[in-house]
């Protein structure tokens, strides 16, 4: 087994550097492209429209735009439920710059003039939805105080579930570990330009559940192989062989999903499903963070940890 183990604790600087490398980088990104909100934790207004054939959407969004007084942004998908008469059925989701609600009759007049100006494309409002801007910032506020609860639930189960192995550095290492991810994904929005919305806390707390499992997969084969060595074994050492005996595993379990969601990250991008979009590849981005930082952080984090713990208790 020792000319097969994988020395993780050895190369832990060159693993914590790659980290705060990304997220220096992050930042620099996020100084320069800023940080957008969708509507739902800004306040705004939007108009999702539906409508049939083939209709030239540069056209459409200039046609919007004069029949309205404020910025808009239309973003289009394809509706692969809704076709008809052997018509392929798409959606314009209109977006109003800043945080004002649009009127009813604002709203009416701009359907009359879509219907009008392309009378066999069927246009309808499939929704609508103005968003006060501090019932958005309320929003938000619940929804990272629900990421916040989250993590320290996790953390509290860690601590408790591994206190035979240190079980309040195991739980604080994890919480690292869980900051290292969002931070991975909420960078992956800024660089990539995509507005934070509902699907971003979504991500975020699947990928807390992810990499928590992860790390806990880890840290009860740590208690096993210490329970076997005994506790005069070298912690260094016991992580690393711990670490190889579940990398198989790991990384098999992370292919996997990887594949299924790569799956339907393409079928969105094929498709134009932005919603989709924006769920599947930050996704994609915490699996990997997730797997990656429950070995190369967490652990050699903990380890560190207990090699000063024992260093203290021998002065």
């Amino acid at each position: 087994m020792n000319n097969r183990l994988l020395r993780f604790t050895k190369f832990s600087k060159v693993f914590f550097g790659i980290s705060l490398s990304i997220i220096f980088i992050g930042i620099i990104f996020n100084f320069i492209f800023g940080t957008q909100l969708d509507i739902q934790f800004r306040g705004g207004s939007y108009i999702r429209y539906s409508y049939v054939g083939d209709v030239d959407q540069n056209d459409l969004t200039d046609l919007i735009q004069d029949n309205t007084k404020e910025n808009i942004t239309v973003s289009y998908s394809t509706d692969m439920l809704s076709n008809t008469e052997n018509k392929q059925a798409y959606t314009a989701r209109v977006e109003f710059a800043g945080n004002k609600a649009i009127t009813t009759e604002q709203q009416q007049s701009l359907t009359k003039a879509l219907q009008k100006a392309y009378p066999d494309a069927s246009f309808k409002v499939q929704e609508s939805s103005a968003i006060q801007s501090t019932m958005g910032f309320k929003f938000l506020m619940k929804c990272l105080a629900a990421v916040a609860i989250a993590c320290l639930l996790m953390v509290l189960y860690v601590t408790i579930r591994f206190r035979r192995i240190g079980g309040l550095s195991a739980g604080v290492m994890a919480l690292v570990a869980l900051f290292h991810d969002v931070a991975m994904i909420y960078f992956m929005y800024v660089i990539f330009q995509m507005p934070i919305d509902s699907n971003f806390i979504a991500v975020v707390l699947m990928i807390l559940g992810y990499s928590l499992n992860d790390t806990i997969v880890i840290y009860d084969r740590v208690r096993e192989e210490r329970r076997r060595l005994g506790a005069k074994e070298e912690i260094g050492y016991v992580f690393d062989l711990s670490a190889t005996k579940v990398m198989k595993r790991t990384i098999c379990t992370s292919i996997t999903t990887l594949i299924a969601i790569g799956t339907v990250l393409v079928v969105s991008l094929v498709f134009n499903i932005d919603s989709v979009t924006s769920f599947a590849l930050p996704m994609m981005i915490g699996v990997v963070s997730g797997c990656y930082s429950s070995i190369c952080i967490a652990g050699p984090l903990w380890v560190i940890w207990q090699r000063h713990k024992k260093k203290v208790g021998k002065k």
